[in-house]
């Protein structure tokens, strides 16, 4: 595979190569202007969008030649850990539960003047090691704007979801307010089939039949304040709330051999609410800015399952003869506070230091119940149901950066990370970890429109708390078992990207990389028979991605863009338990690419995308559990702006019609076993599904006006 890897790399940088000499002869076409400091940042100002007619920062950012939009991980403790790839103003917003997809759907169009893409070293030392990150720098112009968005999606049984958003955004002077609030109603059907075989002869032991209505309901209310004098010179706080729920009900007529066909039933009830107040305070000092940020999250857990076992159908008056319950109550709470100081002329270096401190904890109870004939609920205790956790955390770091030449800048940087976190309850276990963090980037422009970047850093995971509690998972028949002993994975991360414009403001972008990975986070055999979170030994992830974005105005097609993307990877890793190796668990499919084409023409647009990917597995104690698509995955949409405030737009998703597969083996008494004994295949489709969406934007501000924030 890795042979693979390096002839299919040579293999997309002659394709590269050949884009890039073809594309040299549109070079008269408009381009984006390449400006910022010394040159090391790409421009587009707010009429290069204009021919996508966007009616929000969101839809400006993914018009980005060559840009992919990386939101980063609300669920990762700290701050720095939890960066996406997009800052505004060149700052980062003081919040983690609001995602930056969310923030930037609700900063209308309008109020954009001007993005910056760059390397991420030039944002600060928590974006270091990105290849790319997007600044947005929002008009300073007084006014008001505000944006209503309405949407339904009928589904395939005729069910019509809908949906409602809004935001407004009030700027005097100096000083912003933004508000939002939104229903957050998401409602899908799939339907499909559970068909178990017996290795050993072929047998078709058991069918099951299944309908899956899931119901995601997450309103929220959140609202910000700022006052931003300039850069080293600026307050904001925000605050969010979200009552977030979640509704699964599952039909399952269930065929064995030599039984009575039956209905069983599958119930979840989700209620996950998130509060979360932050800000910070700039204020100049020594020649630089030094920069206070707070934030407080507090997540809660009050999760219902029920599996329901009948001996009859429903139809015939099937009665309940047992099954499954389980509840789970926790709370997550986290604080940070986090203090830094940038200067950009210390001795010709562009300089920032600083500390982070973060107080994590999680308090979780969990029960699990069987149910008898007689309806009688049994309590079961699993390995870790009853557990704290408590996490004191902390981070220094310094990074620095210079401009050797006009075309050759250098960064480097190194972060000090020290921990000390308890377990309690059901388990016990107390450690202190301390960790360097050191990185490099080097970033190059040759000449002749050519970017290059190479960079090497070391990170460390951040571990998931509820990877040390044990629970039950009802609706694949199957108990994870906790690991209080789990430790964070430690990985060196080389990186070298390669790009150059094509076609004018188009761009082509050649990213390869290689991951060592030590203490790799898998799952593992625990010594009470469960597959658990847990800690294999050193693996090895390599990848190569290329990436096209192309107007094709030279080819007379007017308005049209086609955006190409294609990657490779292998991972690898010994398998303590089957004694082999084999890939990384999780999402790591060998290849994945993806195809979008868009036409905007006066006042409609309409384009469609295509994906595809290989399959990626878990791979468990006593299973292989391996995900797939049934072919690609298409969209399709139309929009309509019938004035210049007002867009309409129909989209249709799943228009191939994909299904959703999954393949499980089973082995007895575990992998350690050569062969499976048993394959589960489950088939979902939740068919094609049309959707309609209203914007209608509101306000005084000027469409194209204003002025980016003073520095």
């Amino acid at each position: 595979m890795t042979r693979i890897i390096l002839r299919s790399s040579a293999a997309l940088l002659a394709l590269a190569s050949a884009a890039v000499a073809a594309a040299q002869q549109a070079e008269g076409d408009r381009a984006p202007v390449a400006e910022g400091p010394n040159a090391r940042t790409t421009s587009y100002d707010a009429g290069f969008f204009a021919q996508f007619a966007p009616r929000s920062a969101l839809d400006i950012v993914r018009r980005v030649p060559g840009f992919t939009l990386d939101l980063g991980n609300s669920d990762v403790r700290g701050f720095a850990g939890a960066a996406g790839n997009v800052v505004f103003n060149g700052a980062r917003p003081s919040s983690k539960s609001d995602s930056l997809e969310s923030i930037l759907a609700r900063i209308p169009a309008s109020r954009v003047a001007k993005v910056e893409v760059g390397a991420g070293a030039l944002y600060g030392a928590e974006y270091a090691g990105k290849t790319q990150v997007l600044n947005l720098i929002l008009s300073a112009e007084g006014g008001f704007d505000a944006t209503v968005t309405a949407a339904g999606r009928r589904l395939y049984t005729g069910y019509l979801n809908r949906d409602i958003s809004g935001s407004a955004l009030i700027k005097r002077g100096a000083s912003s307010i933004n508000l939002s609030a939104g229903t957050g109603r998401n409602r899908q059907v799939e339907e499909g089939t559970d068909v178990l075989t017996r290795l050993s002869d072929g047998a078709e032991f058991e069918a099951r039949r299944k309908v899956n209505s899931y119901f995601n309901r997450d309103p929220y209310l959140s609202g910000s304040y700022a006052l931003e004098r300039a850069q080293d010179k600026a307050i904001r706080a925000n605050i969010r709330w979200g009552p977030s729920r979640f509704d699964l009900t599952q039909r399952n007529r269930v065929s064995e051999l030599g039984e009575a066909r039956h209905d069983d039933s599958l119930i979840q009830k989700y209620r996950t609410p998130v509060f979360e107040v932050g800000g910070d305070i700039t204020r100049p000092l020594a020649g630089g800015a030094i920069k206070l940020v707070g934030l407080a999250t507090r997540r809660k857990r009050n999760n219902f399952d029920a599996y329901i076992a009948r001996d009859r159908l429903l139809s015939e008056g099937g009665r309940e003869v047992g099954g499954f319950e389980q509840s789970q109550e926790s709370k997550l709470n986290e604080t940070i506070a986090k203090l830094g100081w940038t200067r950009s002329n210390v001795f010709g270096l562009t300089f920032e230091a600083g500390v982070e401190g973060a107080l994590n904890t999680l308090d979780n109870d969990l029960s699990l119940f069987v149910i008898n004939q007689n309806g009688d609920r049994v309590r079961r205790d699993l390995p870790i149901d009853q557990a704290k956790v408590k996490e004191r955390r902390g981070e220094l770091y310094v990074n620095a950066g210079r401009n050797l030449t006009p075309a050759l800048r250098v960064d480097g940087g190194l972060r000090y990370e020290f921990s000390t976190l308890n377990v309690s309850g059901d388990a016990t276990a107390e450690r202190s970890l301390r960790f360097f963090k050191p990185n490099l980037a080097i970033d190059w422009k040759p000449g002749g429109g050519w970017h290059t970047r190479f960079s090497i850093r070391r990170t460390v995971a951040q571990l998931n708390f509820y990877d040390f509690i044990s629970f039950a998972e009802l609706s694949n028949d199957r108990v994870s078992g906790g690991n209080a002993n789990l430790l964070p994975q430690r990985t060196w991360e080389v990186r070298g990207t390669l790009d150059r414009p094509i076609f004018g403001d188009g761009l082509i972008k050649l990213d390869a990389g290689i991951d060592r990975v030590s203490l790799l986070q898998d799952q593992i055999l625990t010594d009470d028979g469960f597959s658990a979170p847990g800690n294999l030994g050193t693996g090895k992830r390599r990848f190569v991605s290329l990436q096209i974005d192309a107007p094709l105005q030279r080819f007379g097609l007017t308005g049209t863009r086609l955006k190409l993307n294609g990657q490779l990877q292998h991972t690898r890793v010994n398998d303590p338990i089957s004694g082999t190796n084999r890939n990384f668990s999780d999402f790591f499919p060998d290849w994945e690419w993806g195809v979008e084409l868009r036409r905007d023409a006066g006042a409609f647009s309409y384009g469609l995308t295509v994906n595809h990917r290989d399959r990626f597995s878990f791979f468990r104690a006593d299973e292989i559990d391996t995900n797939y698509n049934g072919g690609p995955y298409g969209t399709a949409f139309v929009e309509w702006r019938p004035a210049a405030r007002t867009s309409l737009t129909l989209d249709v998703d799943n228009v191939l019609n994909t299904t959703g597969e999954r393949e499980r083996l089973f082995f007895d008494p575990n992998r350690s076993s050569p062969e499976p004994i048993e394959r589960e295949k489950r088939v979902r489709n939740r068919h094609v599904s049309f959707g309609l969406t209203l914007k209608q934007t509101f306000g005084r501000s000027s469409p194209s006006a204003g002025v980016a924030l003073p520095n």
